[in-house]
Order: C-alpha cells, then sequence, then structure tokens
C-alpha cells in the first residue's frame, strides 16, 4: 500500500475534522478546543506532548529508530474575526469568527500526518517534532513560541510547512527555491500639530492635511526609490482624525503595512518612510511619533529542501503541476522558525473555480476544493520521512 493509499484511506477523517475546526473557529492566543483536541489526538498516538506554549500551542515529539536528525512540522490553528458568508453546511457557528485563511486544513492534515508517520515510527531515520501553533495572523505566534523554546530540546536540523493556496488550482503546487513570501512590518504613526476652529485654519497646525501629503509621498518609495528590479509595498490601511465637522483636531494616526522580499530592500523602504513623514509633517508644522513594528522576515526556501519535495510531490501526484516561480506579498510567520533551521514551505493548490471555490483568503466567501487534502496529507508524510533519510544539504 502506498502512502497516497494510506492517506485516502484517512481522507474521510481527515475532512471531518477540517469541518469541524471550521465549524469552531478559534482567535489568535484563544484555540483552546483546537488544542485539546490536538494534543489528545497526539497523546492516543503514542507522541511525546506539551501544552501551553505560547498560551494555546501544541507540540509533540515523534522518536523513531534514530534521535537525529530533528524534523519539525509546523501547522498553525487561528482563525480570523470575519463573519463567514459561504453558505456551507460546515460554515462557522461563531458570529464573527471564520477560518478565512485555511488553518483548518493545516491542522486536520497535521493530525493526519501525526498519524501516519506514528503508525511507521520504527521505520523513521530520526526525531519528528510536530508544532501546532497559535496566532499565526498577525499576533506573533511563531515569535512567541519561539522565546518559549519550541525550536530547542530537541533542536531542529530542518523544518517544513505548507499552505492550502486558492491562488492555485487543485493539482497545482508551489514549491519555490529561494525567496517565496514578503517580510512584513506594521506601522502606526502619529501626526501632531494644532488643533482650532474649522472657519480659522491660519490659527492651526492642521495634521489632517499634513497626512494627506505624507499618504501621497510614501507612494513614491516604489516608484522611485526602489530598483524597478526588485519590489515593495507601502501601504497606508486606516486613517483616524478628527471628531466634528467644525473642528481641526489635534492629531490624525495613520497604520498599515510595508512588505518587501531583501532585506536591503526593507531597509530602503524604512529609512524613505521615516524621512518623508518626518519632514512632509515638519514644514507644517506637526510633529511625529512613527513605530515600525516587525510581523515576519521572507520566507526563502532551501533549495535542497524544495528539490526533494518536488521529487516527492511528482511521485505521490505524477500529473501534478510544479508551480517554481510564484511570489506573494502575503507575510508568513514560518520565516522566524526557517532562520534557525532549513526549511521548505510548499503551496497546495486548492482553488476550484468550477466549484466557486476560488475566493481570496481572508474573504468571507473563502473555501477550498477538500481533494487536495489527502495529497497533502500524503507529500508531507513522504517528505518527512525522506528528510530523515537523506539529509539534504
Amino acid at each position: 500500500m502506498t502512502i497516497l493509499d494510506k492517506a485516502f484511506d484517512l481522507r474521510e477523517e481527515t475532512i471531518a475534522r477540517r469541518r469541524d475546526f471550521h465549524q469552531n473557529p478559534e482567535l489568535a492566543f484563544n484555540e483552546v478546543r483546537t488544542a485539546q483536541i490536538v494534543a489528545q489526538e497526539l497523546r492516543d498516538l503514542g507522541l511525546e506532548v506539551t501544552t501551553g506554549v505560547a498560551k494555546t500551542g501544541v507540540i509533540g515529539l515523534l522518536h523513531g529508530a534514530a534521535e537525529t536528525p530533528v524534523l519539525g512540522l509546523r501547522f498553525d490553528m487561528d482563525a480570523l474575526p470575519i463573519q463567514e458568508e459561504t453558505g456551507a453546511p460546515y460554515a462557522s457557528v461563531v458570529p464573527g469568527k471564520m477560518h478565512a485563511c485555511g488553518h483548518d486544513c493545516h491542522t486536520a492534515v497535521g493530525l493526519s500526518v501525526a498519524k501516519l508517520l506514528a503508525a511507521q515510527k520504527d521505520e523513521l531515520q530520526g526525531t519528528i517534532k510536530f508544532i501546532f501553533q497559535p496566532a499565526e495572523e498577525m499576533d506573533g505566534g511563531a515569535a512567541r513560541m519561539i522565546a518559549e523554546g519550541v525550536l530547542e530540546n530537541p533542536s531542529l536540523d530542518y523544518i517544513m510547512g505548507f499552505h492550502v493556496w486558492n491562488e492555485l488550482p487543485i493539482g497545482s503546487y508551489g514549491l519555490v527555491p529561494g525567496p517565496l513570501m514578503a517580510a512584513s512590518e506594521i506601522f502606526n504613526v502619529k501626526i501632531s500639530g494644532k488643533g482650532g476652529h474649522g472657519a480659522q485654519p491660519h490659527a492651526t497646525r492642521d495634521p489632517i492635511l499634513a497626512a494627506a501629503h505624507v499618504i501621497t509621498a510614501l507612494q513614491s518609495i516604489v516608484s522611485r526609490n526602489v530598483d524597478p528590479l526588485d519590489t515593495a509595498v507601502v501601504s497606508v490601511c486606516q486613517v483616524e482624525a478628527g471628531t466634528a465637522n467644525n473642528i481641526i483636531p489635534q492629531e490624525a494616526l495613520l497604520t498599515g503595512t510595508l512588505r518587501a522580499f531583501k532585506p536591503e530592500v526593507m531597509a530602503i523602504v524604512k529609512e524613505r518612510f521615516r524621512t518623508i513623514i518626518t519632514e512632509i509633517a515638519g514644514t507644517m508644522g506637526c510633529q511625529t511619533e512613527i513605530e515600525l513594528i516587525t510581523v515576519t522576515e521572507p520566507v526563502i526556501n532551501d533549495e535542497a529542501l524544495v528539490a526533494l519535495m518536488t521529487e516527492i510531490t511528482l511521485e505521490i501526484h505524477p500529473d501534478a503541476t510544479i508551480v517554481t516561480n510564484m511570489q506573494t506579498m502575503g507575510g508568513e510567520d514560518f520565516s522566524l522558525m526557517m532562520k534557525k533551521a532549513p526549511g521548505c514551505f510548499m503551496m497546495v493548490g486548492s482553488a476550484n473555480p468550477e466549484r466557486g471555490l476560488n475566493y481570496g483568503h481572508h474573504h468571507p466567501k473563502f473555501d477550498v476544493d477538500e481533494s487536495c487534502l489527502p495529497y497533502a496529507v500524503a507529500i508531507m508524510a513522504q517528505g518527512a520521512m525522506r528528510v530523515l533519510e537523506r539529509h539534504p544539504g
């Protein structure tokens, strides 16, 4: 029986798990029910389980015939604060919360991978650390897990993860050597001026006017400071100012995101960002406070691991389409774990336009074609075994 046959034997269980998680979404650091299910399932499989890592994270150690190498397999668990509009029979029963990114799929696949590998633990040439992570959605789950020792005791030699991806159709896999996802920074900017009556603007220092000029000027960073052969994003996503239609306020608040693949490009973006805000606001008599928060590093895949996972994907799914040149400005805090060990993060195509399953991630109608799940299980399980056998790189 092949690994794909075994994954298909678990198909109904995997889908049932996914739908249960989908109906019962939990937000960042509140994945209590999900974590309890994960922990119990791993214990039942005989893994050495640690709970409460980064509040709701779960770690499961599966010891094989050898102690090393150690491979981490990471699966995220959190949902989003979105009201679901899919109309699916397994739609969220929690108002205002939804698995709109696919983490329900990741958790369900992770449990099925654990089940397959636990049944073959005597054949594993190393140790597998299953990492079920909370709070991937911009809330620092990976950073907190790392701070609490997830990559140590035992330390990792490799790490892998995957994402169902509705920008790729069923049967396609994103396996990209090198940069795949962008580094991400959040910014909070306060522009402070002098408020006053809207009928007497000459007596004020208008922070709204300053903010308007700042927002426009920030768009020059990508077009005039970043090499056209590179890429970056500067997006102001929230603007807050004022309380009435005849009062010029004391301050204006801007929040948003910066994205880039290369550290040197991000450095340029951040330097110009600070300069533009400070100097433009200054010319209008306003002061500024600028906060930049690093959310993710770029996801940069190890070439040897990508080559191995490509080989395995084509063994398991011979007619698959392998996409090697895709990149996305989306961020992924899996990147922080990849800084500690060579890693591979693959995209599993999950869209099916014919069934209307092609809404983008974070959309209230987001859903996936679940036929991709057994393939994800088989590829991740076979990949784990092969990495331990071959020690790539």
